[in-house]
């Protein structure tokens, strides 16, 4: 495969005309034909039309034979060679083969008419007994219909059958079809897809490795030869390109890219995004592309499309700024008597320190609550304010909205109630409040933006606020003004929440609960927090984007990453159970799982696949940010074989590849001079990973760690404490200002406490250090203060290396992506 700048260099001019504007007229033509008939679809010799004007495959000769034709044996024997292929044609009619729909046979005028006729009849049997077995496949227009009247309705949307030119491809063996498709995506608008082909892709999927069978990626922004790289590392290039055994190449590079720019070129121009697109295509898809001669032949192809949208008012989301860091705030539904969620919002807001003078509370006869002043109404408010809660039941929030945007009230809003979307009875509520937001957003002023509905609240800690609903007897707060660099987005505000219970120590500066994205989006803050200096780790916890809002996330992860942010992410609602259980949640259309982890993944995003890789990945991410990562090697050690095979046995999965480093000479001979002056030489063998033996005490992990951080071939370290060991100063009295050490066996006065050892080292660490401490919950405060320090730490060994590799991965990707050209 040649590389990007020879590529180019021999390829640039017929990239270029394959991407010009000039085909397109002749596109659009084909569109309208069809849109002038009523119909929304092309039929197969339409989508061969369509994929002429590409310029970029070899479509077969056709000729449509309609149900009514009588043609003569001239027109029949036009095409070239001894066989011809016949099509059935139906706008209904998308899986031909399984309902007798396609025939190869010799072109004889005699013996083509005869088929045409058996096929008019036996096709329209099949598929009424096919639809009458499986209900639930029929097209809309056939539901309900049985027996006569469905054999009726099938056989007159028949239009004829279609003579197709027979192309022998070069290979019938697995591998060698190839299928293209662009999809309209509601998430992430055009998307580009390619792999195996033929009748069994779905089986290729679903059982073969990701990315193996097929590739996806959204076209925005994309180009034909980045597709292709990515589509080198399926199963599909290797068999085409002859890369295994016993098999031929069948098409070159060159053809595959200007395929797949050309595509790439019709979906920005059909695209939602395009406001001069004259129609959006939902689906073009070619299955499969045989091979014949260095030909790509389409041998099926299918096409949806539809009429443009108008674009959506865009939202004013600068004004998040004001909401993150607002000078004023305002708070309706506090109760001055009992504790209800907004009294609690407001003890949170006065205890993470923000001025008692700067708040308002809204309430129709207190004069004050717990010392902040109240107003009657919104439209007593002095002047508008930056930031204002609203903790009300949300049956009173449509009028609510109408009172802030008449009377300019707030910059921004914060919606708590839920009952905003989350079921069908509150669905009409919310597409109200929606069309207020957005009749609001159409002003010269643009209105107020809004958080939510169904938010836990927000946590700023540089504009020193908290309106979690949660009080800090069940949920301890971080407090003070100390350096964080992270922000967590969530739909879940009880996703942070147990996140944050079970680790305290995650401290992000921001949490922003979104809810239901009412009106801001995930790809609003995500926009938002890429620019952010403050900002350098990004936590996203999804169910679901808005229309189109996926692609505006990728992009602005795009951005965040190349400006040297890292972002980790964990989509829910990835099965269709999952899917359904978000539409109750938040609100959300939870969207193609498989298309958003490849999206984003290109993006460059830390795309985590359960929870608890998005803690660990989050935990990496926190603690190892600006750290260097110059390779993937990594060293390993501990005083537990187990743990040292474990490190080995995780150095390689299906998801990365990494390396054990090999130590330097001066490294081995340091190391192996370590082992002799600790009397271990007879039970230790200096080799990567390291099995230290449970007799090394707190020196020694902390000479091991010094050493391999010296190592100029370790781009990473993991170290096992074996708390358990007896060497090892591991229990800690918890909370108490010093850690005591306990007396333990084969203690010796010289050995300091390994978290002391931790803590003079920390400082001129360079390389990444991970710690594990796998041990029972006596443990924890050993493990607390370790990550007290700075450290991350995990409790078992193969989490850590898979969470560091993944970590690696991700980084090392990030880093090449920004030197290359784009």
């Amino acid at each position: 495969m040649w590389g990007k700048a020879v590529f180019a260099q021999r390829w640039d001019e017929r990239l270029r005309r394959v991407q010009t504007n000039e085909n397109l007229p002749g596109m659009e033509s084909v569109l309208r034909g069809a849109a002038d008939e009523g119909r929304a679809t092309l039929y197969e010799h339409e989508v061969y039309q369509f994929l002429r004007h590409l310029g970029a495959e070899t479509p077969p000769r056709t000729l449509l034979l309609p149900v009514t034709a009588m043609p003569d044996d001239e027109e029949l024997m036009s095409m070239p060679g001894d066989r011809v292929v016949l099509k059935i044609v139906s706008p209904t009619i998308v899986h031909k083969t399984e309902v007798g729909g396609v025939r190869i046979v010799p072109k004889e005028p005699d013996r083509i008419r005869a088929t045409c006729r058996r096929m008019l009849y036996e096709v329209s049997e099949k598929y009424a007994a096919l639809i009458e077995r499986t209900p639930a496949s029929a097209p809309e227009k056939y539901r309900g219909l049985t027996g006569n009247a469905l054999l009726t309705a099938i056989s007159l949307d028949i239009v004829g059958v279609l003579l197709v030119q027979f192309m022998p491809p070069d290979s019938d063996t697995f591998g060698n079809e190839l299928i293209v498709g662009l999809r309209n995506t509601r998430e992430f608008g055009m998307v580009l897809t390619a792999g195996l082909g033929g009748t069994d892709t779905e089986l290729y999927a679903e059982h073969f490795r990701k990315d193996r069978a097929l590739v996806s990626a959204a076209t925005a922004n994309l180009d034909g030869l980045t597709f292709f790289e990515l589509f080198t590392g399926t199963v599909s290039y290797k068999k085409l390109a002859g890369l295994t055994r016993s098999q031929t190449r069948m098409v070159t590079d060159e053809q595959l890219v200007e395929c797949f720019s050309a595509l790439i070129k019709v979906a920005n121009h059909f695209s939602p995004h395009n406001p001069d697109a004259p129609f959006i295509i939902d689906e073009l898809e070619v299955n499969p592309f045989a091979f014949s001669d260095y030909r790509m032949v389409p041998l099926d192809g299918l096409c949806a499309f539809s009429a443009p949208i108008p674009a959506s008012v865009p939202r004013p989301i600068d004004k998040i700024d004001a909401l993150l860091h607002p000078r004023s705030i305002g708070i309706i539904g506090v109760s001055p008597t009992r504790m209800n969620f907004g009294r609690l919002i407001l003890d949170n807001i006065l205890a993470a320190g923000f001025p008692a003078e700067k708040i308002r509370c809204i309430h129709p006869t207190a004069q004050s609550v717990n010392g902040v002043r109240c107003v009657p109404e919104l439209a007593a408010l002095e002047e508008p304010v930056d930031f204002l809660v609203v903790a009300v039941g949300a049956n009173m929030v449509p009028d609510l909205v109408d009172t802030v945007v008449e009377h300019g009230a707030a910059r921004s809003v914060l919606l708590i109630p839920g009952g905003l979307g989350e079921t069908e009875e509150s669905r009409e509520r919310a597409e109200e409040i929606i069309a207020k937001i957005h009749a609001a957003h159409a002003s010269a002023e643009g209105g107020p933006v809004f958080c939510g509905g169904n938010s836990m609240g927000i946590i700023s800690h540089p504009g020193a606020y908290d309106t979690w609903f949660l009080s800090e007897d069940k949920l301890p707060k971080q407090r003070g003004s100390h350096r964080r660099n992270m922000a967590f987005i969530s739909q879940s505000g009880a996703f942070m929440g147990t996140r944050m219970s079970q680790w305290p120590s995650l401290d992000p500066a921001y949490l922003v609960s979104v809810g239901n994205q009412t009106d801001l989006t995930l790809g609003d803050f995500m926009a938002y927090f890429k620019d952010r200096p403050d900002v350098d780790v990004i936590g996203v916890y999804a169910e679901g984007f808005n229309d189109l809002d996926g692609l505006a996330f990728a992009r602005a992860v795009r951005a965040a990453v190349n400006a040297g942010k890292e972002v980790v992410f964990y989509k829910a609602g990835r099965t269709p159970e999952g899917r359904l259980a978000t539409s109750g949640h938040t609100a959300s259309l939870a969207g193609d799982y498989t298309v958003c982890e490849a999206c984003l993944t290109q993006a460059g995003a830390m795309v985590a696949k359960n929870i608890g890789q998005f803690e660990d990945l989050l935990r990496l991410a926190s603690r190892l940010h600006g750290k260097p990562i110059a390779g993937n090697r990594i060293a390993g050690f501990s005083s537990a074989g187990f743990e040292a095979v474990a490190i080995a046995d995780y150095i390689q999965t299906d998801d990365y590849r990494m390396q054990l480093a090999e130590f330097s000479s001066a490294t081995q001979e340091q190391l192996t001079e370590l082992v002799r002056r600790k009397r271990l030489e007879s039970l230790v063998t200096v080799k990567n990973p390291l099995d230290i033996n449970p007799g090394a005490d707190d020196e020694v992990f902390a000479s091991v760690i010094r050493l391999l951080d010296k190592d100029s071939r370790v781009d990473a370290v993991v170290a096992g404490l074996v708390p358990i060991t007896p060497a090892m100063h591991s229990l800690i009295v918890p909370h108490a200002p010093q850690f005591e050490m306990p007396e333990i066996v084969n203690d010796t006065a010289a050995a300091a406490a390994i978290v002391d050892e931790l803590a003079r080292l920390r400082p001129a660490l360079k390389t990444p250090l991970v710690l594990v401490v796998d041990g029972g919950r006596i443990f924890d405060p050993f493990k607390d203060a370790l990550e007290a320090l700075g450290y991350p730490v995990f409790r078992c060994v193969d989490r850590a290396m898979e969470a560091l590799s993944l970590y690696i991965k991700a980084r090392l990707t990030a880093a090449l992506d920004r030197r290359q050209p784009s």
